[in-house]
């Protein structure tokens, strides 16, 4: 069965459920989930409804047309994505190779709907890992005078491939603005602390040092501002004084894999609508 999910975020106001179920049902479609969260304090709207294309008695242009009539009407940001088109994802990794293989096994066993079209890194350690898979693998080595270069290189290589999101899989690089702006909200990263503490490197050793009691993970959104993204998963695991650097990294590892592998899904799923700095999950 082909199904489309329309997701759409606005000023709050009288009739948007209505309006939009209206549309919908005028043409045919059959509503099969629909998820709203109103933000009182600021007074923002917004929904995700999933339906079935079965029986919709109009091309899915000219859904689309009307939808950005109806949408414009109500100044609602929105977007449709179905389910017979799958995304494209690209993972960027280094030498850290946990999140990697659990993205990969997880898409194996059918978790994650999407396709990984292909792997970027700025070391060749992890094609071996990508060859048992079938994920093309590609090498860009990155230092203070190619930068830039390489960045054009591999955005280019990410159009060409019509790449629709960007996974971070313990990629140690910092991605430059211009390269983000290429990607607005595209471009998922996991960083292995409880955002907004510990941002930047080597989170596990600040955690040590401050004696933490938990010690997480977050997967959020890449921008301009290093680990201040919009977040879209986080979880924790609890440590104790008697925990060394090492047993915080061995215990960091498996929340890390868990909760980038949740990002991921919400994104896929197009369960995730971002408000400024924060998201939506519906």
């Amino acid at each position: 069965m082909s199904e489309a999910t329309l997701s759409v975020s606005c000023p709050d106001r009288k009739g948007l459920v209505a309006a939009l179920s209206k549309l919908l049902y005028d043409h045919g479609a059959n509503i099969l989930q629909s998820q709203q969260h109103v933000d009182r304090a600021e007074s923002m709207f917004f929904e995700r409804i999933q339906f079935d294309l079965a029986e919709l008695d109009i091309s899915r242009d000219q859904l689309e047309d009307l939808l950005r009539i109806e949408c414009g009407r109500y100044e609602m940001r929105w977007r449709i994505t179905y389910s017979d088109q799958p995304r494209r994802v690209a993972i960027f990794v280094s030498k850290i190779e946990h999140c990697f293989w659990d993205l990969l096994i997880r898409h194996r066993l059918g978790e994650l709907p999407c396709e990984i079209a292909l792997v970027i890194s700025n070391h060749p350690k992890l094609e071996p890992v990508a060859k048992q898979f079938g994920v093309p693998y590609h090498v860009f080595t990155i230092n203070a005078e190619n930068k830039r270069a390489q960045e054009d290189a591999e955005a280019a290589l990410l159009e060409q491939n019509g790449i629709d999101l960007i996974v971070l899989a313990r990629y140690m690089q910092i991605l430059s603005d211009t390269f983000i702006q290429r990607f607005p909200e595209r471009i998922i990263n996991i960083h292995h602390s409880f955002l907004p503490a510990f941002v930047g490197a080597r989170p596990y050793h600040q955690a040590y040092q401050r004696g933490v009691k938990n010690i997480g993970a977050t997967a959020h959104y890449a921008t301009s501002q290093l680990d201040e993204g919009p977040i879209l998963a986080q979880d924790v695991v609890a440590c104790s004084h008697r925990d060394t650097v090492d047993d915080l990294v061995r215990k960091g590892r498996d929340v890390e894999r868990v909760v980038l592998a949740r990002g991921v899904r919400a994104h896929l799923e197009d369960r995730v609508l971002v408000h400024g700095r924060r998201t939506v999950v519906l």
